[in-house]
């Protein structure tokens, strides 16, 4: 991970002080029906840590000619998670956006920007199974092309005390998605826990990191 540092002022949060780059390492096989295997090589780092904050969870990601994928491990619960197909915005879980052309100067998303929720439960007639879906990013430009049904997917394994989960977005989830032509992108995650609080990637709350892309941290496909 690399940084650079934006400016020295005391009266905003640490993480805001850098623009950060991360390596996201090559995976293949990428995805099965098992979901993604992912070791510690895969790891994010946990950049909320710069704010004081604790870790919630633990973040792993990786791409391929196929997509990107991710996974993520939550610990120390009491209680199953909340979760909505209906509310997915509100709902314990996984919110990943991608620019697949890494403008990072922008402040409204374009169509190469895409905002895809993972939530471990909640979805089916039982409400058991885990949701994948996509959300729409406030003031863009442009939408991203909507997805088609189970072109997001998404496995989930939920205990009495947390959750892991895998998801992938396919390339066809993932207008612009060039990691030869293009391996720069722009990226950012929010992992939201009722009981716990929430995690975010390049910026808090303090800052409007659900619709602005220059919020978002630059990650850099490698072998």
């Amino acid at each position: 991970m690399s940084t650079t540092n934006t400016s020295d002022s005391s009266l905003i949060p640490p993480r805001f002080l850098f623009r950060f780059t991360v390596e996201v390492h090559h995976c293949e096989p990428l995805w099965s029906t098992a979901g993604v295997v992912l070791n510690e090589k895969y790891s994010l780092p946990v950049l909320a840590q710069l704010d004081g904050q604790r870790q919630l969870a633990e973040m792993r990601m990786a791409w391929s000619s196929q997509g990107l994928a991710w996974w993520v491990r939550v610990e120390g619960k009491s209680q199953l998670p909340w979760c909505r197909d209906s509310r997915l915005e509100d709902s314990d879980g996984l919110q990943v956006w991608v620019d697949t052309r890494a403008t990072m100067n922008v402040h409204r998303a374009s169509r190469f920007c895409h905002r895809y929720v993972f939530l471990p439960r909640g979805g089916g007639h039982s409400a058991e199974e885990p949701v994948a879906d996509q959300l729409l990013i406030n003031r863009a430009r442009e939408n991203a092309r909507p997805i088609r049904p189970r072109e997001l997917q998404v496995k989930a394994k939920v205990t009495k005390t947390g959750y892991e989960m895998s998801a992938f977005a396919p390339l066809v989830a993932l207008y612009g998605f060039d990691p030869v032509g293009s391996p720069r992108l722009g990226f950012t995650y929010a992992l939201l826990d009722r009981e716990q609080g929430l995690q975010t990637f390049a910026a808090g709350t303090e800052f409007p990191y659900e619709e602005d892309p220059s919020c978002w941290a630059e990650v850099l496909l490698v072998e």
